[in-house]
């Protein structure tokens, strides 16, 4: 009887533990499938960085057009630069209406991202993009608004690598989030829902 009742308690407090890990976890992750109206409450934020020309641009500077948002760096091997190539390719695809949409690029290496180096690394993607970098502090506060998840580690040979998460964010132009895209969908994807919203 000791034991099973030791046993109960137990499984109690382990059933508890993993609730409340659940309900932390959950309210730390972007919704699996976000959707137009309150699934994007609580995710972003103001900021005011400096961009590829050296010049103070604050969120508000994008009032009236879509911004497509992703974090990122210029040292990323792979994932970056497919996914701004998605991303240009898409809005190749809306044809003038890509007019309406503004590709912004935030660093999460601003050590290295300088704005020459983000005005470089940009070229090649096309003249409609939007680099953006800061102080150390300034890049986590941004990240941090967007749930955005980057660390550095050590890369082999020297130097460093930046894990980060791969998110792509369509803000409407209020300045709002209307929804998120998987890095991985691909410009057919991407230009599809975006044609169904401009």
């Amino acid at each position: 009887m000791i034991r099973l009742r030791t046993l109960l308690i137990v499984l109690t407090a382990v059933f508890a533990v993993l609730s409340a890990g659940l309900v932390w976890y959950a309210s730390t992750q972007l919704p699996a499938e976000q959707t137009d109206g309150q699934a994007g409450a609580g995710i972003g934020g103001p900021f005011v960085l400096t961009d590829q020309d050296g010049q103070r641009r604050s969120d508000r500077d994008f009032r009236g057009r879509f911004v497509l948002l992703y974090f990122g760096y210029t040292y990323c091997p792979d994932v970056c630069p497919t996914t701004l190539q998605s991303i240009a390719d898409a809005l190749a695809m809306l044809g003038p209406d890509a007019a309406r949409v503004v590709p912004v690029f935030i660093t999460v290496d601003p050590a290295r991202d300088t704005p020459a180096a983000l005005k470089k690394y940009l070229a090649a993607f096309g003249p409609r993009f939007v680099g953006l970098t800061g102080n150390e502090a300034a890049i986590a506060r941004v990240a941090h608004a967007w749930r955005v998840y980057f660390a550095r580690h050590p890369a082999p040979g020297g130097g460093y690598s930046v894990d980060h998460s791969g998110t792509i964010y369509l803000l409407g132009p209020d300045g709002k989030l209307a929804t998120i895209y998987d890095a991985t969908e691909g410009a057919k994807a991407l230009a599809s829902d975006l044609r169904t919203r401009l």
